[in-house]
């Protein structure tokens, strides 16, 4: 059985669970979370000890492979509609820059003009430096993706380590065709 699948997951004081027949619905201060589980899982909330437990209905491949998984994305959204999740990207070169514009984010990174990326509903999206993006939100999924297309736009390069990254991302640089002539 799934170890990660039999642990309960422990709702705080705060948040409200309702699950209907296939869904699982949590709100928090940070907002409002809903995800339909799969079929062969079975999702049960108990009020006393405020706690959440998955079960499988069968010893099926898919059953045991989703066990785990469902109970994973339930902290996960237990989680974060109480603390909320958050990605940080830099953003490295000469003249490199982002900085909101609306409901959208302006990337400037060295392209004839600068990328608009639209913001998604749910997300909070910061600019505390023009080198320096903090995107926010309770739903794990949302800001990973979010913080993944804008990393897009401009991903590292292994020469120079120009372009946009992760805080505290390493980039493995390579030696450029000077050094590796040896002359």
């Amino acid at each position: 059985m799934s170890r990660i699948g039999r642990k309960p997951v422990e709702v705080p004081s705060g948040v409200s669970v309702q699950i209907d027949n296939r869904s699982v619905a949590v709100e928090g201060a940070m907002g409002k979370l809903q995800w339909g589980f799969p079929v062969g899982i079975e999702v049960g909330f108990d009020e006393s000890s405020r706690l959440i437990e998955v079960k499988r209905q069968g010893d099926e491949k898919q059953a045991r492979a989703f066990h785990g998984l469902t109970r994973s994305l339930i902290q996960n959204m237990v989680t974060g509609v109480v603390k909320g999740f958050e990605k940080r990207l830099e953003i490295v070169g000469v003249g490199y820059q982002a900085q909101l514009k609306g409901d959208s984010l302006e990337v400037s990174v060295g392209f004839a003009k600068p990328v608009l990326v639209a913001i998604p509903s749910g997300l909070n999206v910061e600019t505390p430096d023009p080198t320096h993006v903090v995107v926010r939100g309770a739903d794990k999924q949302a800001v990973g993706q979010f913080a993944a297309v804008v990393r897009k736009i401009r991903p590292p390069e292994p020469y120079k380590g120009k372009g946009i990254r992760y805080q505290g991302e390493q980039i493995r640089r390579k030696a450029g065709k000077a050094f590796a002539s040896g002359a």
